[in-house]
């Protein structure tokens, strides 16, 4: 990975640290914390992460609601036990964004 792509990556983990417990983000709601449009890039970060739980990417989720993917072993089924686990309702795979979305001050 090139060291531009790595500091990249540890300022997503940055904010992705930062939010709390029975909230989630976005993917696009990450990049735009950043500066950024790179979304793909947001997810390809948390599909990378060695740090999980100490760095939440379960906490990251589409910008529809839906829950998306997990690369921990479990899959999208763990992802959904670790936010309901943390207060997070999920419904058919998707979570209320209105009740949940926790925004970065930005």
């Amino acid at each position: 990975m090139a060291i531009q792509a790595k500091t990249f990556y540890q300022q997503i983990y940055g904010f992705t640290k930062q939010i709390p417990r029975g909230k989630v983000t976005t993917y696009k709601e990450l990049a735009h914390a950043l500066s950024s449009k790179a979304y793909r890039a947001v997810g390809s970060a948390m599909r990378c992460n060695e740090n999980a739980p100490i760095v939440p990417c379960h906490r990251v989720i589409k910008s529809n609601g839906d829950v998306g993917n997990y690369s921990a072993a479990g899959s999208i089924k763990k992802k959904i036990e670790m936010l309901r686990k943390e207060g997070v309702e999920v419904v058919d795979g998707k979570v209320d964004l209105k009740k949940y979305l926790h925004k970065f001050t930005y």
